[in-house]
């Protein structure tokens, strides 16, 4: 009775011995990565910048991959750090040193946290290290110029000037920022020693147009990080002279694209300066310029006296179309393609070509493609703004297999040796070389002949030697001969 019990309370203690390790190996797996206090309160980098973060974590399989995430919208779009290097202090312990992109839009309201890959289809994410403080990239810390590396302007009474950061020179020298297409910048006022530049609000593009006198001058925008990057100052000064400008377009704004474009035209004066979307347009000084572009179009007047400028959000009442294909597509034995165009226009048709013959039937925004050709699709819109756009795309096929076998070697060529197109390379290929006099030069399957270390070819002196070849394949028999010239 005795011996039975104790086998019973074995049993029991065995049961709930299992049942306890099975919870405590449960509890052990609960994932957490618990971060410490960052060593930074703002990420003010270059190429040469590193950073580290350090935290602690439980429950991961070996395989996992930690990485450190940066966000402004609370991880709605993120952009992954690039990791350095992963170290080890302490055990459960790790410290990933990274870098940040070198294309990274500055902002004061970074998140920052580390995240995990690789351990399962869904990732494990700290809480933030660091909520809403600054991450900029110093893509440029140099001075540059602007206003043409000019310090003063005049624009005329009631007008304005536009002053543009200029773009890379040598003549003057001006290593400039406008090649970060990734950067803001701001605008300021300089007044004087003793009381602090005014900022002008809004103004944070390449250009800024002048309306008052003062001293003005632009920083890259880098938050609270010390920057180099600023230009010269420019003295802005009012003339009496003149007048304001403004710029017209010959068909309206909105306006509806056709085949010569609209004509903008400026306030005359003594010469113009043109710009589209703050970019000189070169080659145009003249008061009129023509276009079929939408964009912000500003010209620069000199009336001789003062310098003004005006400008014309331009925009087109015609409508925009896309297609999801390449320039150039290959399409292999037996494959189809769906090719498809979207479009805003209204009521729009659809024509498809193939090698300019239109295709009947084809009258949709998609066309499972099956030939290789030439293609282009034609969308038009017959109300409002009468319009047609084109989109052009070519679709090839595998090179078929060469069969062609050289007969002739030259001993002054950059490859001195006699090869057999691939097709021919096979184990089932019968590959035999005879010298003139019936000497068996190579007596093997194609897949083994390797051009040069079966080369047969040797140098010779006065005569220049034949040599005569068989290639038997499950396509037939091929015979022929190869000279070998200097």
């Amino acid at each position: 009775m005795i011996q039975k019990t104790t086998l019973t309370l074995l049993r029991f203690f065995l049961f709930f011995g299992i049942i306890l390790c099975t919870k405590t190996n449960t509890y052990a797996q609960v994932k957490a990565i618990n971060p410490q206090v960052l060593s930074f309160d703002r990420i003010c980098a270059d190429n040469a910048t590193e950073y580290n973060a350090t935290f602690t974590y439980s429950g991961f399989p070996a395989e996992t991959v930690f990485v450190v995430e940066l966000s402004t919208n609370n991880f709605t779009t993120i952009i992954t750090a690039r990791t350095i290097s992963v170290s080890d202090p302490a055990v459960n312990q790790k410290t990933i040193k990274f870098a940040v992109p070198s294309d990274l839009p500055g902002s004061d309201t970074y998140s920052l946290r580390v995240s995990t890959t690789g351990f399962s289809s869904s990732k494990f994410v700290s809480f933030a290290l660091k909520n809403a403080f600054p991450i900029y990239y110093k893509a440029h810390d140099r001075q540059y110029t602007i206003n043409n590396f000019n310090g003063t302007a005049t624009f005329c009474s009631g007008g304005s000037i536009l002053l543009t950061i200029d773009p890379d020179s040598t003549t003057p020298p001006n290593d400039s920022p406008l090649k970060y297409s990734f950067l803001t910048y701001n605008w300021y006022k300089d007044n004087g020693v003793s009381t602090p530049p005014t900022l002008m609000a809004g103004a944070t593009g390449p250009s800024y147009s002048v309306t008052a006198e003062g001293v003005y001058y632009v920083e890259t925008n880098y938050g609270t990080c010390t920057s180099e990057s600023y230009s010269n100052r420019v003295t802005v000064s009012t003339s009496a002279s003149g007048s304001s400008v403004t710029v017209d377009s010959s068909l309206g704004n909105p306006f509806c694209a056709n085949g010569s474009g609209t004509v903008l035209t400026a306030t005359s004066g003594n010469s113009y300066v043109w710009r589209k979307d703050g970019v000189i347009i070169n080659g145009v000084s003249t008061r009129t310029y023509t276009t079929n572009e939408s964009g912000t179009y500003s010209v620069e007047v000199d009336f001789g006296g003062c310098k003004a400028s005006g400008s014309i959000n331009l925009t087109s009442n015609s409508f925009t179309a896309s297609i999801d294909v390449a320039d150039t597509v290959e399409l292999k034995e037996g494959e189809t393609l769906n090719v498809s165009v979207t479009t805003d226009a209204t009521t729009p048709t659809y024509e498809w070509f193939l090698n300019d013959n239109s295709i009947a039937g084809a009258t949709s925004n998609n066309y499972l493609v099956a030939a290789v050709g030439n293609y282009k699709v034609k969308i038009s819109q017959a109300s409002g703004c009468i319009d047609t756009k084109e989109f052009l795309f070519k679709v090839t096929g595998p090179a078929p297999p060469t069969t062609v076998i050289p007969n002739i070697v030259s001993l002054s060529g950059s490859y001195p040796y006699w090869n057999i197109p691939d097709v021919y390379k096979t184990a089932s290929t019968k590959v035999i070389v005879m010298s003139s006099n019936g000497e068996i030069m190579y007596d093997d399957v194609g897949s083994n002949y390797d051009p040069q270390v079966n080369s047969f070819i040797k140098d010779f002196k006065n005569v220049n030697p034949v040599y005569y070849y068989v290639i038997q394949s499950d396509t037939g028999e091929k015979k022929g001969s190869i000279t070998v010239i200097k």
